[in-house]
């Protein structure tokens, strides 16, 4: 693992975690063979009733205790803990690459107009005819409509990073409280149609298809996907976020 060079962007890696010890260990496990050393991982606890925190202690991460229920805000909680220069965003079952963290800080320097940079992932835990049909099904629809929706690329919460000072502009339009919206879609609808969004095919990480598995598992996903269009779209919406975008001309969002 490289440390950072003098004056090069520092990383800190924020995972939102409840009941995933083993997926954290695994992953944590994977950020530790890092070309290129993160600041800090950020393990935000949210309330789980398993050895989580143990794990992420072992593994020198600096745990942040969230009690509010959500990802929405076990996430926020994480960005607004954060010290780097940039914030890399994972889920505990990510099973990140070695480069990965320095593809992100490479591309982000290379790009300063960036806010934010996101990636996409392959199904570790399918079958391996199976997984290359479900990377583009699933991924590929995801930001397919949602970039119609939003006017701009969107982030994926299993494999994106995100400005440090880009999230303190945006940090007060989020719904950190609301525990049925897609934090990562949320966060992207805060960013709006001025600010750079990146979607790169070559940042890719493993990821497990367990929020595929089971009906259920598809309409809750479904409901929150339906959810965070409605709470975004009474603030600003689709036909003026794409007018503000191929205009050049800032979206006005209206008030909570």
């Amino acid at each position: 693992m490289s440390p950072l060079a003098p004056g090069q962007l520092t990383v800190s890696v924020v995972i939102p975690v409840k009941d995933d010890a083993d997926a954290l260990e695994r992953c944590l496990r994977m950020l530790g063979r890092q070309t290129l050393r993160p600041l800090e991982i950020v393990v935000v606890d949210n309330g789980s009733s398993d050895h989580s925190a143990l794990v992420a202690d072992w593994y020198g991460a600096r745990v942040v205790e969230e009690p509010v229920a959500g990802i929405p805000a076990a996430a926020c909680t994480g960005y607004d803990a954060a010290v780097g220069d940039l914030i890399a965003r994972c889920d505990a079952d990510t099973s990140p690459p070695e480069d990965w963290v320095e593809r992100v800080v490479r591309v982000m320097t290379q790009s300063p107009e960036l806010d934010a940079l996101t990636g996409t992932g392959r199904f570790y835990d399918l079958p391996r005819w199976l997984s290359p049909v479900m990377r583009p099904l699933y991924l590929g629809t995801y930001y397919l409509l949602v970039h119609a929706a939003l006017g701009h690329s969107t982030v994926w919460g299993s494999n994106m990073a995100i400005r440090r000072a880009s999230w303190l502009e945006v940090r007060h339009l989020v719904h950190r409280t609301d525990p049925e919206i897609h934090d990562d879609m949320d966060l992207a609808f805060a960013l709006g149609p001025q600010r750079r969004v990146r979607y790169d095919k070559k940042l890719v990480v493993g990821v497990s298809a367990r929020s595929l598995r089971g009906s259920r598992q598809l309409r809750r996903r479904l409901h929150r996907a339906v959810r965070t269009l409605q709470v975004n779209w009474r603030l600003l919406p689709p036909w003026e976020r794409w007018q503000a975008r191929l205009s050049g001309s800032p979206g006005r969002l209206k008030k909570r």
